[in-house]
């Protein structure tokens, strides 16, 4: 795949700095979102409540989807790892508020930790793309022109 092939965003995480990885990748048609957490910046949301840090890693995860002019009703498989089974209940909870619609494929996982102890949740997201690829096309020189200054030449 060339490099126009592969897009990549970054959240500013120190996390993606410091391992070198993207928070979101997008490949063809397919959106990877990395493992995701209620981090904002340095500050962990949600310390010691399992629904709140889900609700708010679903929501930073959307915001790196969105990145890619895609929302919750592209996403097609969820993954939570979260450190405590006695918060599946909780955690899908929050699941159920961002996908009920949708109704993604999903795995919930127990794990024995993450790089932060205060972490109870983290999350990742595979979304799907149908737009036609020329809609894309046009998004993404929309988007390089409004970085840039300039504007599109209007199509026949």
């Amino acid at each position: 795949m060339t490099s126009e092939a592969v897009r990549r965003v970054q959240s500013g995480s120190s996390w993606e700095e410091s391992f070198g990885f993207a928070r979101a990748v997008a490949a063809g048609d397919r959106v990877l979102v990395a493992g995701t957490t209620s981090f904002k910046g340095p500050v962990l949301y949600g310390e010691g409540d399992p629904y709140e840090q889900a609700r708010v890693a679903f929501s930073n995860a959307l915001e790196a989807l969105g990145e890619f002019g895609l929302g919750p009703e592209s996403v097609i498989r969820t993954r939570m790892y979260l450190t405590h089974a006695r918060d599946v209940e909780e955690v899908g909870r929050a699941h159920r508020e961002f996908f009920e619609s949708v109704r993604p494929v999903t795995t919930m996982v127990v794990v024995s930790g993450f790089v932060d102890p205060r972490l109870l949740v983290e999350v990742e997201l595979e979304a799907f793309d149908t737009r036609p690829e020329e809609d894309e096309a046009a998004i993404w020189a929309a988007a390089a022109a409004a970085l840039d200054g300039t504007e599109e030449p209007e199509q026949s």
